[in-house]
């Protein structure tokens, strides 16, 4: 198993070991790493060294005692590249690895070249009513008091019923306490205002940033819907956008083959 010694804990990662710039993958709720896997297996990244870890508290990686705010994956992923001297990362995220990548992005401002990005939030959401009847109702148990905590601590409802391939990292109600405090970072109305602050301003630097950018998307989509396809061709300069045949929400899992292909090739206009 590798691992690296991250601030108070460890962080677990997969790893190509080549010897080329680094790409970074980076995961969200409630997966791992392996979420990676069969991208990492089809994609042709140039020689690049590809680098997928479990984000602290997730899959195999350390568990320390955190609230495990959106900050503060931030901040692990943050010593987890300078633990590893990954400089000047292409960031490669998918759900919260996305607002993670985008705070990463403002952070280290002129110090990472590219980011590719796909089915998650990348701004605060202005209410309840972007997201869809059934994720409306979803959501709102997730974040009610006592509910949240008897459907994802008890029931183990995300791994079940969304995500059973990763049931092996989150055994127990303790370990499962970073996916359910995901479910509530969602910044919705401008709540939790802390999180509102971290995505508004990244989404603000992504906005003005130059460096190239991939979307990568489903259809219908799920998280990024066409409206949510259409803003980021309005707001985002240097996008390019790739559309993929999965209709579902976890596009490296259930699309592997045209993720890495969107990829692959997006990632061969550097080298011309």
């Amino acid at each position: 198993m590798l691992a690296v010694k991250v601030l108070a804990s460890y962080i677990h990662y997969l790893d190509t070991g080549g010897d080329g710039p680094p790409v970074v993958f980076l995961h969200g709720n409630p997966t791992s790493s392996e979420l990676w896997r069969g991208v990492l297996d089809h994609a042709d990244l140039g020689g690049r060294r590809a680098v997928a870890p479990d984000l602290i508290g997730m899959g195999r990686s350390g568990r320390p005692d955190l609230e495990y705010r959106l900050a503060d994956h931030v901040e692990y992923v943050d010593a987890f590249l300078d633990a590893l001297g990954l400089r000047d990362p292409i960031l490669v995220a998918h759900d919260w690895g996305v607002a993670i990548g985008m705070a990463l992005l403002r952070r280290r401002a002129g110090q990472i070249p590219a980011f590719a990005f796909m089915e998650g939030h990348f701004r605060p959401l202005t209410g309840w009513e972007e997201f869809d009847e059934g994720g409306r109702e979803v959501f709102k148990r997730l974040r009610t008091p006592e509910v949240g905590e008897r459907m994802v601590l008890d029931d183990n409802w995300l791994i079940t019923e969304v995500a059973p391939q990763y049931a092996e990292h989150y055994p127990d109600a303790r370990s499962r306490r970073p996916l359910l405090r995901f479910t509530r970072e969602i910044p919705i109305a401008g709540e939790p205002a802390d999180t509102a602050a971290l995505m508004a301003a990244g989404w603000s630097h992504l906005r003005q940033s130059p460096i190239p950018k991939l979307l990568i998307h489903g259809t219908p989509g799920v998280v990024v819907n066409a409206a949510k396809v259409a803003e980021c061709r309005r707001e985002l300069p240097a996008l390019t956008v790739a559309q993929v045949g999965a209709e579902g929400h976890f596009l490296p899992a259930d699309a592997p083959e045209a993720v890495a292909a969107a990829l692959s090739g997006w990632l061969r206009t550097f080298d011309t």
